[in-house]
């Protein structure tokens, strides 16, 4: 009775408990509601001002221009009006200010009927920017005093800007008309006009926007289109919808609250999405209007993601309170179930840590053993699993490697690891550019960042044969270069780390490796790490350590891991560690042959190439398989550099080069044309026959096929392609 006692007395308190965290979870939802609420309304209330702010700069952009034409005419109406008997003077000031004034296309000025009796009953006098030569172009074809230019200003006797329409007497262009009345002795007796190109007017509404997907309109008075946007990514569909909106009086509209401009929502016919329509009259004339199109998904996509993430993140934390609580009921097993769970969480984390170190790249890996590279890094994560990577790998003879350091630390910052690590492996096989890669990375971490981190990133790709090394820094520790003058810091500019501005430019620079030097990569735990007197390890004290240098890249390692052991002395590691060595060892052979020849970029000139690469072969006394695959590597690839180095009607020279030193045939091929890395070709099709098959439309995949290695650099000037071919005994046709 005791016991059962017992049991009621705790369930009650469990589902008593239970209530305070449904109480609570309503009142964290509610708390969660008011707060994306305001946050909405703080954002609408930004990108009214913004919106408003861009229009009135367009606007203020435009309305200069027009101005300063509408300015220059008014400033020469009186002269013009003092010489109205004499047409040739009139003229002369007419070509001075289309010579004066920027932004005009032509200048006319079109008579009241009969005003000139011996020119006719119609005399409208035109001069065109383009030649200056004044024309009289009024006739049965051109009755100008049915045109808008001049009825507007002949009923009003006002100035009036016409709305866009196209030049039909001058080149085609997109024009507006500013006329005034031109009056002798108090009368009105013609109307002189300028034609006013709006060419310009399209770079200037598309010139910066809020946000990427928003575009801009302009709009006559009576809503017809000025100007569009022309970029491939706005959805035509949807401008046209704008347009029909605004248009149509019946559409539910209402005032900003600056009462500067009119607001529509509307919802897109072509995807579903959603957008406010900003849009007001620029004043003075022209009326025209300045429409503002932005997506709400742009606008309010960060909060509701991070709304979306709170709430998840709420409903985590009930759930795991609700978990507490009723484990807390259950006294007796809650212990016994506490080590159990933290015995799973440990092998789970020490799985995570094996899987992490097994995505570094080893020794014992499979990668492939180089003479000309020492290459050999170190990762001691200060928990379980750690947030620092480092990375190397060799590709057509250019090493791409990086080191880097993610924000936090534990799971979290492993997952960012782990992306980070991945998108550069991706990456890396499609550019040789660390500042592309890094932009890619960037991006990358930028995307969905609700949790505010960022990672410090060192890129670099080592180009094997000529020890050019480019290489990419984002807010990473300076690495540490040796060579024989002892080590020294390398010249780096700092950048911004990943994950911060979406768009950042980041600097690439570049320097020489000499031979037999070392590059020394390292994260922030190296040089913070920390003794018992919480004195830090330091840069200094990284340089004393490596002046006594290594021959190898794991003697390196060593070195600087035993220094900064016994400077910490068996205190707690507070940071991750890790480390990359990169030695650059490039081998020097004696060589059996160095032979070359220079043909110009013409395709009449590939024979002359199949009997060099023929005379090269029988000096290397190569068997007839690899003598073919040679011939038709080198020619796809020479004219390759015919067809995209020099562009058609130009001429140039391209040389090759044949080197071996009876191991490796290096096949050099250089050429003073465009840039141009066939290396990043797109595959041509191969399921067409050979006689199908137009010269050089194998594609650079063939040549990798076909040779062992293949190498593109832009040196002084200088597409230099390097083909590289192993010789082995059996494919030479005797044993020397």
């Amino acid at each position: 009775m005791l016991r059962r006692l017992k049991r009621l007395h705790s369930f009650y308190k469990s589902q008593r408990s239970l209530r305070l965290v449904v109480l609570a979870a309503l009142l964290l939802q509610v708390i969660l509601a008011v707060q994306h609420y305001y946050a909405h309304r703080l954002l609408e209330k930004d990108l009214e001002r913004d919106a408003e702010r861009e229009m009135i700069l367009k606007a203020l952009l435009i309305k200069g221009i027009l101005n300063s034409s509408e300015s220059a005419l008014r400033s020469n109406e009186w002269s013009i009006q003092q010489n109205l008997n004499n047409p040739d003077s009139v003229f002369n000031v007419g070509k001075w200010l289309l010579k004066s004034t920027k932004h005009l296309e032509g200048c006319g000025i079109a008579f009241v009927p009969n005003y000139y009796p011996s020119k006719g009953r119609l005399y409208e006098l035109y001069v065109h920017k383009a030649d200056g030569v004044v024309r009289q172009i009024a006739g049965p074809g051109h009755d100008y005093t049915q045109m808008e230019f001049y009825k507007k200003v002949i009923d009003t006797n006002q100035p009036y800007w016409s709305d866009p329409y196209v030049d039909t007497v001058g080149n085609s262009k997109m024009i507006s008309t500013f006329s005034v009345p031109l009056r002798n002795q108090g009368k009105t007796v013609a109307v002189m006009a300028i034609d006013v190109p709006l060419d310009w007017m399209a770079d200037t509404i598309e010139h910066r926007h809020i946000h990427p997907s928003s575009f801009n309109l302009l709009l006559t008075e009576d809503g017809r289109p000025i100007v569009q946007p022309n970029d491939q990514h706005i959805n035509a569909h949807d401008v046209k919808q704008v347009i029909a909106l605004i248009n149509d009086s019946t559409v539910s509209r209402a005032p900003s609250s600056s009462n500067r401009s009119t607001v529509i929502d509307f919802k897109s016919r072509a995807d579903g999405s959603k957008g406010r329509i900003y849009y007001a009259n620029m004043r003075g004339k022209p009326h025209w209007q300045l429409v503002l199109v932005c997506y709400d998904e742009e606008v309010y996509g960060d909060l509701n993601g991070m709304t979306l993430s709170i709430f998840l993140l709420i409903l985590l934390t009930l759930a795991v309170m609700g978990f507490i609580v009723i484990r807390f009921a259950r006294n007796e097993r809650r212990l016994q179930q506490a080590n159990l769970e933290q015995e799973r969480m440990g092998g789970e984390l020490r799985v995570a840590s094996a899987i992490q170190q097994s995505m570094l790249p080893h020794s014992t890996d499979g990668r492939e053993h180089r003479n000309d590279l020492d290459a050999c890094g170190v990762l001691r994560p200060a928990r379980e699993v750690g947030g620092d990577l480092y990375e190397y790998f060799v590709r057509d003879e250019k090493l791409y490697f990086c080191i880097g350091d993610v924000s936090g630390k534990g799971v979290p910052a492993s997952l960012v690891m782990a992306v980070t690590q991945a998108i550069f492996l991706a990456s890396a096989q499609h550019t040789s550019h660390p500042g592309h890669i890094m932009q890619t990375l960037n991006r990358s971490g930028c995307r969905n960042n609700s949790r505010n981190m960022f990672v410090t990133v060192f890129i670099g790709v080592l180009d094997l044969p000529t020890g050019r090394l480019r290489y990419c820094n984002a807010g990473h520790d300076t690495p540490v270069l040796m060579t024989e003058d002892g080590p020294q810091w390398l010249e780096i500019k700092p950048n911004l780390p990943l994950g911060i501005v979406n768009d950042f430019e980041y600097a690439t620079q570049e320097c020489l490796l000499p031979p037999g030097s070392m590059l020394l990569l390292y994260t922030d735990g190296v040089t913070e790490a920390m003794n018992e007197q919480h004195e830090q390890f330091g840069r200094q004290r990284l340089i004393d350590c490596l002046a006594g240098g290594g021959t190898s890249a794991q003697q390196v390692l060593d070195t600087v891991l035993q220094a900064v052991d016994e400077f910490v002395d068996g205190a707690e590691q507070s940071d991750d560690l890790t480390m990359l060595a990169l030695r650059y060892t490039p081998v020097k052979r004696v060589a059996i042959l160095n032979e070359h020849i220079v043909l110009q970029n013409d395709i009449h000139q590939v024979p002359r190439l199949n009997d060099f690469i023929n005379q090269v072969a029988e000096q290397l006394q190569l068997d007839k398989p690899l003598q073919q695959q040679l011939k038709l590597a080198v020619e796809e690839a020479v004219v390759n550099a015919m067809q995209y180095a020099y562009p058609m009607g130009t001429t140039g020279d391209i040389d090759v080069a044949a080197l071996s030193d009876d191991e490796v045939l290096k096949i050099v091929i250089s050429d003073r044309g465009k840039a141009f890395d066939p290396t990043q070709a797109a595959k041509a099709d191969t399921t067409l026959s050979v006689d199908e098959r137009p010269i050089g439309g194998l594609g650079i995949f063939l040549v990798r096929e076909l040779m062992d290695s293949i190498n593109y650099e832009r040196v002084d000037g200088k597409n230099m392609l390097t083909l590289i071919k192993k010789i082995t005994n059996q494919q030479k046709k005797y044993e020397n």
